[in-house]
């Protein structure tokens, strides 16, 4: 018996097929990002810079570029959702201004900051294109970053009582708690959530690549930037290749990325009977057999229990002195003083332009945001009406997830402004409003958060309690009304949240279309932002921001606060 016991670990350890197709793959993306990176550091200036041309073959050079600053900004993201949303958690004191900022900041669209934050990178960075990349790299950060941030707090807020009372029984630290809890139970919606705020970057992929600041029009090699260029020329045939470029680029992603992050995540389902049906993926299933990749996983577990139990002992043996409750009252007073000084400052200039309008232009910016906020209040709820029960039929069924789950990652994460010339084409034909046209445009870019957000509340439901209502032979209804609405409902509430503020923030790329001469406009906040950030009027981009964050925060206190408190208390698991 020991001899086999040797035998299997030896086996374990050998070098295999397995161990050098995942070198080989490691070697080639380290080569292919250094050599694509290398591209973001050439010399910028405005008599020089970058040339993009139609020619197909260039398109996988631009996809390259393109999926090098996705990932880089999801990188940024996932690192800025963990601080971001666990001092949210756990500070209240922190979560009266953290929350209501990140519900402005989602709905704040992408182009009423990008020229401000063009201008900044490009200070940082003189001569060099990399300031206009790192400008790219945040417009699409800002794209991911709230769904993924929303998730993991409203996670962390939810987990089960007696998860939370055995971590304090073991005295877990903040490292442990964090390693040990709360990213595991935040884990599967963590990756869908993802999931979807990457194809939520592929949104403003156009945007972040194609940007006029100070007079000038640069567009950086990607596959948004080509779209954009074809679009203007009306070539058809180029957004055609763009397309199949895009759907490419989403199979790939999917296969070799999201599809084995998937399967990895479905141990962290919390449930006390094992599921006999799990999501599975060939290349998880390579990684499995590489001896290689399971050296190197024992290697960074050992090393994070190493630097937990250090922790422990440090906290344990080291008492450090406490500051004086005055002390503490001060500093934070201090903070909040400084804070307060730098936002009057801001808001004073913000007054100033604003002044220049009339009180008639005031009053008409109110009326387009009530306008926008209705659109946005129909896109969410026709959004809901279809995604719940899809989301739950899919989550609930592994073998269906593992069919329909590209398909829905594809169609997610297809940028729908690409598809908005064919749109305007049609609305042109058909002689349709914009006033209506309007919302199924923006359906197409926000619709997608509620279906993942309830797709991974189905797949969160434990295994026991599936087997629990087939054994009291509940019915379809019970089953709706005693499982699967009470456990999808914080994924529901999340999923809306965020898809209204996309909405908030995909208003200014719908509610105005145009296809060579022809420009369709609907009366709107967006359409109204739009237009005067390409005229480079500060004042009415100012005001126009600023009704939109008001309308927000009053629809976040009024009604998404309430669905929030109401999922914590009530419909979360013990």
């Amino acid at each position: 018996m020991k001899e086999n016991l040797i035998k299997n670990v030896n086996s374990k350890n050998k070098f295999s097929w397995a161990d050098a197709l995942v070198i080989l793959l490691l070697l080639s993306l380290l080569y292919a990002a250094a050599k694509v990176g290398s591209g973001m550091q050439v010399p910028f200036s405005p008599d020089r810079q970058p040339t993009l041309s139609l020619d197909p073959k260039w398109l996988p050079y631009y996809a390259a570029r393109s999926l090098l600053r996705m990932f880089i900004a999801f990188a940024a993201s996932l690192i800025f959702t963990f601080v971001y949303g666990r001092i949210a958690a756990h500070n209240r004191t922190a979560e009266r201004f953290m929350i209501p900022a990140i519900d402005i900041l989602q709905s704040v669209p992408v182009l009423g900051f990008l020229s401000a934050t063009v201008i900044a990178f490009m200070a940082l960075f003189p001569g060099k294109l990399l300031g206009v990349e790192c400008a790219s790299i945040f417009a699409i950060f800002t794209g991911q970053v709230w769904n993924m941030t929303f998730s993991f707090y409203h996670s962390i807020k939810t987990i089960p009582r007696d998860l939370n009372e055995a971590a304090k029984m073991n005295r877990l630290g903040a490292w442990p708690r964090f390693n040990k809890l709360e990213v595991p139970f935040s884990m599967i919606g963590l990756v869908w959530n993802s999931m979807m705020s990457f194809g939520g970057g592929w949104f403003f992929l156009t945007a972040s690549e194609s940007i006029s600041v100070l007079n000038q029009d640069i567009h950086l090699p990607g596959i948004g930037s080509y779209t954009a260029l074809a679009a203007d020329d009306g070539n058809i045939k180029a957004i055609i290749y763009s397309i199949l470029t895009m759907i490419v680029m989403i199979v790939v992603v999917d296969q070799l990325f999201w599809r084995p992050i998937v399967s990895w995540s479905q141990k962290f389902k919390n449930e006390q009977t094992e599921s006999n049906q799990v999501s599975t993926s060939w290349v998880f299933d390579i990684l499995k057999r590489a001896g290689f990749v399971q050296s190197l996983s024992q290697n960074i577990k050992n090393f994070l229990h190493d630097v937990s139990v250090q922790l422990a002992k440090k906290g344990s043996q080291v008492n450090l002195p406490q500051a004086p409750p005055r002390i503490k009252k001060i500093f934070k007073w201090s903070i909040m003083v400084f804070v307060t000084g730098i936002v009057m400052i801001y808001v004073y200039e913000g007054i100033l332009e604003i002044a220049r309008l009339s009180w008639r232009e005031i009053t008409h910016v109110v009326a387009l945001g009530l306008l926008t906020a209705l659109r946005v209040f129909v896109s969410t709820i026709l959004a809901v009406i279809w995604t719940l029960p899809v989301g739950v039929f899919i989550g609930m069924n592994p073998r269906l997830s593992r069919i329909i789950q590209p398909i829905v990652q594809i169609v997610s994460s297809f940028p729908a402004n690409m598809a908005f010339p064919l749109f305007t084409i049609l609305y042109l034909k058909l002689g349709i409003s914009m006033e209506i046209g309007a919302i199924p445009l923006m359906m197409l870019g926000t619709q997608w958060y509620v279906l993942f957000n309830v797709i991974a509340g189905a797949m969160a439901i434990p295994s026991d309690l599936k087997e629990a209502s087939a054994i009291l032979k509940l019915n379809r209804w019970q089953t709706w009304r005693k499982l699967i609405l009470p456990a999808v409902f914080p994924f529901l509430v999340t999923g809306c949240l965020t898809a209204s503020g996309g909405a908030w923030n995909a208003s200014i790329v719908s509610e105005i279309v145009s296809w060579k001469n022809h420009d369709l406009q609907a009366s709107g906040l967006g359409s109204f932002i739009a237009q005067a950030t390409n005229s480079g009027n500060w004042p009415e981009i100012i005001w126009g921001i600023i009704v939109m964050c008001l309308l927000v925060v009053i629809v976040n206190r009024l009604v998404w606060r309430k669905l929030y408190a109401l999922a914590e208390k009530k419909y979360h698991l013990d």
